[in-house]
């Protein structure tokens, strides 16, 4: 899918990666790109249209879905990331909010904006995934878990909407540097690196990118012997 003239909604949108995105759409010449974010006040970024959109929240997932019915590319951006394992005091409630944000979202996202990409011929749908999807320990636990069923609803609702002729990329990466990544003593990527990347996999017809070197080598270990996810993500 290419990006000019694409109409395009981003979720996060008004800082870190989304806020990177929405620079990487406008610059590829994006005909509309919507910024979402749950205080559309907190959207700068002169050239493109805040919306309020809290992505658990079902009724705003709708409206939104009503508000844009010209969206062509879809990016499922918006997550949160708390650090500590399955094993530690809060975990349950952690795994909660992880997956109604990490999962609940996009895939509500996906359901009610499916008729509106298939309106206009298909379009695309971009999710922000993760080597934790693959790979696990207590540094991330429950995000990673959150992050594995996201990679199975993405690798599902790519072949739910192939009739459709709907494009939809899996964004692996690593660490990026943003605030979700603020006080992890990692090596960590510019967003700009990563969204160039995505966008560029997009415009190739790809299924899926990895992004970075780091998540190359987690994705070539997972047949390997031992496999990589039977190591701990520490780093």
């Amino acid at each position: 899918m290419k990006i000019a003239d694409a109409t395009v909604l981003i979720t996060g949108a008004n800082r870190g990666l989304g806020l990177a995105f929405a620079r990487g759409a406008l610059a590829r010449g994006a005909r509309k790109v919507y910024a979402a974010a749950r205080d559309p006040s907190s959207v700068t970024l002169p050239g493109v249209e805040p919306i309020q959109l809290d992505v658990t929240n079902q009724d705003e997932v709708a409206a939104a879905a009503r508000e844009c019915s010209d969206v062509t590319l879809l990016i499922n951006n918006a997550g949160i990331a708390a650090t500590g394992g399955f094993l530690n005091d809060g975990s349950l409630a952690s795994a909660r909010r992880h997956f109604e944000t990490n999962v609940f979202g996009p895939l509500g996202l996906t359901r009610a904006f499916a008729p509106v990409l298939a309106a206009h011929g298909g379009g695309a749908i971009l999710n922000v995934l993760s080597i934790a999807s693959w790979i696990n320990g207590p540094l991330l636990g429950v995000y990673g878990m959150s992050k594995s069923a996201a990679w199975a609803m993405t690798n599902g609702t790519r072949i739910e909407l192939r009739d459709q002729h709907t494009q939809v990329l899996a964004l692996h990466v690593g660490f990026i540097d943003t605030d979700l990544t603020r006080g992890m003593d990692v090596p960590k990527l510019a967003p700009d690196d990563v969204v160039r990347a995505a966008l560029d996999a997009l415009e190739a017809g790809a299924s899926e990118v990895l992004a970075d070197e780091l998540t190359r080598r987690v994705h070539a270990g997972l047949s390997a012997n031992p496999a990589v996810y039977l190591q701990a993500l520490d780093r």
